[in-house]
């Protein structure tokens, strides 16, 4: 089985919470293991506020959700500038901003960015999923 979340939002802070409800409706509707979904709702909370924050001159962005049995992947795609993340400098624990791609790349099993100057930047964040005993996704998983 899978399932598929593809919505275009407005750049502003208050899409932020409804992908991140609808994503982690749909994790707990199918069982994932709430650390997992702890881990998914920060990852795609970073890189949303990300393009909030830093997508000019874009007016919107789309979120595109994929779960299937074994893993959940996160697109999230804006039409601003775009950047290159091997520039970026990392801030240090204590600091209030700058550490969203690290708190990404700390989170995700594979994160990819792609920039192109005319098309913006997409970053791609996949997680393993797992389940709670019992759970409603757990019948879809081979052994």
């Amino acid at each position: 089985m899978e399932t598929t979340i593809a919505l275009r939002l407005p750049r502003d802070a208050a899409s932020v919470p409804l992908i991140r409800e609808m994503l982690d409706g749909t994790l707990r509707s199918l069982g994932v293991d709430p650390h997992v979904r702890d881990d998914i709702e920060l990852m795609l909370t970073e890189a949303c506020s990300n393009v909030v924050k830093h997508a000019a001159p874009s007016d919107d962005y789309r979120v595109y959700a994929i779960v299937d049995d074994e893993r959940c992947v996160i697109q999230v795609v804006d039409h601003g500038g775009g950047f290159d993340p091997r520039k970026i400098v990392d801030h240090g624990p204590a600091s209030e901003h700058g550490r969203g791609l690290q708190i990404m790349r700390a989170l995700a099993d594979d994160i990819r960015f792609t920039n192109e100057h005319e098309d913006g930047a997409m970053v791609c964040l996949e997680k393993r999923l797992r389940y709670a005993p019992g759970a409603a996704g757990t019948h879809l998983m081979t052994t």
